[in-house]
């Protein structure tokens, strides 16, 4: 029959070695932690209007779902999350800017004006509101890249000067990315709009996301380059 110094010797021997084995474990499986926390999927937040929800297209084939196939088929370890809301403006996008944007975001692709000129709001007003959002968004530290946008011709040249200068005087005053025109190569061609000449079709899409791919590129860069390890 065991002494009872012996039940003792035998119980503290259990529990050093269980808490040997802990701790084992535990300087095993941090690194592995944290190198899941770094090979998480980068978070991209596609922030616009219709252009970016994708009016009148199937899911599949909105500009952020492309986006992020392209860049997946490229390699890049990333996710495009589609904030986009069809009829938005640069005032409803600063309304619902902090709620939109969650906290795990790592960069913004901020689309958005297009419904400001199409109803003749005042360039003034657009060029307020991105600038405020722009500043909200780098006081997060969040890197951004501007897609542009023109006005129509038919609100007359003075028009046109006053909002089309919005687009690369705000992105060099925030040190933004910036994208031009976010239609280019797509606007005002019958075969890769809707009927409605304004939204893509989902080859126009393909057209878009195909040219901005670079200033993308640059703007995972950024977000990398802020994204802290294990963050």
């Amino acid at each position: 029959m065991a002494t009872f110094q012996t039940l003792v010797r035998q119980m503290v021997l259990r529990r050093t070695i269980v808490n040997s084995l802990a701790l084992a474990l535990g300087v095993a499986l941090c690194p592995a932690s944290g190198a899941h926390a770094q090979d998480r999927p980068l978070r991209i937040v596609a922030f616009g209007d219709s252009l970016t929800a994708g009016y009148g297209l199937q899911p599949r084939d909105a500009f952020p779902v492309q986006l992020e196939r392209a860049l997946q088929a490229g390699g890049a370890n990333v996710a495009i999350i589609n904030a986009g809301v069809s009829g938005d403006t640069t005032s409803g996008g600063l309304a619902r800017l902090d709620w939109s944007i969650s906290a795990d975001a790592d960069a913004v692709i901020l689309e958005l004006g297009a419904n400001d000129a199409l109803q003749g709001r005042p360039p003034a007003q657009a060029r307020a509101n991105l600038d405020a959002m722009l500043s909200r968004l780098k006081a997060r530290g969040l890197p951004v890249l501007l897609a542009g946008m023109q006005a129509p011709q038919n609100l007359g040249p003075a028009y046109t000067d006053a909002f089309d200068r919005i687009y690369p005087e705000l992105a060099a005053k925030h040190g933004a990315l910036l994208y031009p025109f976010f239609l280019d190569g797509v606007a005002l061609d019958p075969r890769l709009n809707q009927r409605d000449g304004i939204h893509p079709t989902a080859e126009g899409v393909a057209i878009i996301v195909s040219r901005m791919l670079p200033k993308v590129t640059r703007l995972i860069a950024a977000a990398r380059a802020n994204v802290r390890p294990g963050g």
